[in-house]
């Protein structure tokens, strides 16, 4: 430390380099406390369960379709002191068993004076709901009083400001990164609306599902991928920004699943020559292209070439703020849209409604507690008429879909494949995974097992002995 006189004078230069010693040190110390406390929330994941099994890159085994048992690990944001913990859908997707790991961290390291026995707690959870479009996942354990990273209502985030990332990365808990926010409003896929918060803060695997905090200790995001060329972090790093957490952790908790709804309008991106064909005053922004008779926006009054200024007093410049405003919408309310229509400005007042979206593929309905037929290695799902609008064509009224075949060697060998109806086995109708494995066990070694089976669009039998 630079001892200076009382009444001497100091070069400018030494004046300046203690004050930025002292910028750093507040800055240093500013940052220590806002990572302490976040760090309280942050909990560690240990899935066990089943997914897709990795493409092993030969052309002549595909095991796209297979089912493997797995095991990952990830993090997690404790949301509510009840228990309630925001995650990524990919951790948990798939899970037969989630466990949540909460520990204290070490936060400083003095000679004789550091304790690296922490006492580790471990609960289980449950999974309340899950989105796979927004990959995130809520999941609760039976606790109470828990540390905190609050949802908060108002949420500003900006280029360039500090950031820290905390997490679980290849299961080393309460690790800590450093950077910036790289880009706002990220859309990685142009065919998704889905934007995000970039940060070159590195990010590795056992991330996926911790926060991204300010330099305030306020949630920017919850981490969920990176783009890398050797699997570790190159800088580029992509957060889910707080405002569709919150959103989707109010419609899990309430629901059990987002809501998604519609207007009923297709809205297209404004281009230079789209502009200029069609003599429009603007060669940015969203023009609706379509909308659909008698939907909520045709009630509405909306028009083709309407060109959308604002929702709900947000101005619209883009695409994907546009179907984020349309998203997070609260549900059950009316939306209200700004659009110039030629040279008039107009506000309509636009009340969407439930969008029946199905679901995306069979793989989303599996749960490997209730779907597993272990002796045939096999995940089934009922045939439910969402399942029946997916499949389409299908013959049967009722049965188990096979939904997934598990990678490895089943006890009996029957010859069924991804998208096969069971209706029935040994003549007994079936309906559930259920009705499947109580008739299995039921049967000795060397009795005869016949099922009937729809396989695109064709009925037949497999039979099989028990072995």
């Amino acid at each position: 430390m630079l001892a200076v006189p009382m009444g001497a004078q100091t070069p400018s230069g030494q004046q300046s380099a203690i004050s930025d010693s002292s910028l750093l040190e507040q800055l240093d110390r500013a940052m220590a406390e806002v990572t302490e406390r976040a760090m309280r929330a942050v909990v560690e994941i240990d899935v066990s369960g089943y997914g897709k099994a990795e493409d092993s890159g030969d052309n002549n085994n595909d095991n796209s379709n297979m089912i493997t048992r797995q095991r990952s690990l990830g993090s997690g944001v404790i949301v509510d002191p009840s228990g309630y913990i925001m995650t990524n859908n990919h951790v948990v997707a798939g899970a037969e068993r989630i466990t949540v790991v909460l520990s204290p961290a070490i936060n400083e390291m003095s000679m004789g004076r550091t304790n690296l026995r922490q006492p580790r707690l471990t609960f289980p959870a449950k999974l309340i709901g899950t989105s796979r479009q927004a990959d995130l996942a809520l999941i609760k354990i039976d606790a109470s009083n828990l540390p905190t990273l609050p949802l908060a209502e108002q949420f500003t985030v900006h280029l360039g400001q500090m950031v820290v990332a905390i997490g679980a990365p290849e299961g080393l808990d309460h690790t800590v990164t450093r950077g910036i926010v790289s880009a706002v409003g990220r859309q990685p896929d142009p065919e998704q609306p889905m934007v995000y918060i970039q940060t070159d803060a590195p990010i590795n695997h056992g991330n996926s599902g911790g926060p991204l905090v300010d330099r305030d200790g306020n949630l920017v995001g919850i981490n969920t991928f990176i783009y890398s060329e050797g699997g570790g972090s190159e800088g580029l790093g992509f957060a889910i920004p707080q405002p569709i957490v919150r959103f989707v952790y109010e419609e899990l908790r309430d629901h059990g699943h987002v809501r998604r709804s519609t207007i009923g309008a297709d809205p297209q991106s404004i281009t230079a020559p789209l502009a200029a064909g069609l003599k429009l005053p603007q060669d940015w922004g969203v023009i609706i292209a379509d909308v659909q008779p008698g939907g909520p926006a045709d009630t509405a009054g909306l028009k083709r070439r309407d060109i959308v200024q604002a929702i709900d007093g947000r101005p619209i410049d883009s695409l994907p703020k546009y179907a984020a405003l349309i998203y997070l919408h609260k549900r059950g309310e009316p939306m209200q849209m700004e659009v110039l229509r030629g040279e008039k400005m107009m506000m309509l007042n636009i009340t969407p409604q439930p969008l029946n979206t199905g679901i995306e593929s069979l793989e989303d309905l599996v749960r490997p507690e209730e779907s597993l037929v272990g002796p045939l290695g096999i995940f089934v799902v009922p045939l439910s008429a969402e399942v029946r609008q997916l499949m389409g064509g299908v013959r049967s009224e009722g049965g188990v879909v096979v939904a997934g075949i598990l990678d490895n060697e089943p006890q009996v060998y029957a010859d069924l494949a991804e998208g096969d109806i069971i209706r029935s086995i040994n003549q007994k109708a079936v309906s559930q995974a259920g009705d499947l494995r109580s008739t299995i066990s039921g049967l000795k070694p060397g009795d005869p097992a016949v099922l009937e089976v729809e396989r695109n669009g064709a009925l037949r039998w497999v039979a099989f002995e028990m072995e």
